[in-house]
């Protein structure tokens, strides 16, 4: 049982208070999630109208710090790729390097949301079960309303992924793309 009413909720999710993030959707991930076809049409689904709309979207890409800088636990070689082509940022889509599984931690995204009068911030991306749900429980967290859009996120486990969803659908929205744009186009 969720602690929120799903109804009262969405009342927040207004195209002039929300934010689209795009997490992590770079060649190597995308490449190894388990519903990849499905994922990149909702994905551009929900970009395009969050374009439609002036809703700002940022994207993550995973960038590793120096060797000698990574905690001796994560030294490895991992390279994840470009932002796939399929929903490559455009125009005035802004990029965010990053170098955890918060989006919060190393960079300037909270302040960002702040300078812009944000509150509510649409997650999608991958993976749905480290960094999309890291994220949204530190955006809870900090006082934001984190939306999950359920048909655009994803990851490599789907058991892994499906558990995360009913976890966080308990904490915050875990909406499908249609409700989520009927709220923008409101």
């Amino acid at each position: 049982m969720a602690w929120y009413n799903k109804d009262e909720i969405k009342k927040f999710i207004r195209k002039d208070n929300s934010i689209l993030v795009v997490w992590d959707v770079q060649e190597a991930l995308v490449n190894s999630i388990f519903n990849k076809e499905e994922f990149l049409q909702k994905l551009k689904e929900i970009i395009s109208a969050a374009r439609q709309y002036n809703v700002p979207i940022v994207y993550t890409k995973i960038t590793p710090l120096p060797e000698r800088f990574q905690p001796p636990y994560m030294r490895r070689s991992f390279n994840p790729g470009d932002i796939v082509k399929d929903v490559y940022p455009q125009g005035s889509d802004v990029v965010l390097n990053k170098n955890t599984t918060s989006i919060f931690v190393g960079t300037n995204f909270e302040l960002m949301l702040r300078n812009a009068g944000i509150q509510t911030i649409v997650f999608t991306g991958i993976a749905t079960d480290i960094g999309v749900e890291t994220s949204a429980r530190h955006a809870q967290a900090l006082g934001y309303l984190p939306v999950i859009a359920r048909e655009a996120v994803s990851s490599s486990d789907k058991d892994a992924h499906e558990r995360s969803l009913a976890n966080m659908s308990k904490l915050m929205p875990v909406l499908d793309n249609k409700e989520i744009i009927e709220r923008w186009s409101s």
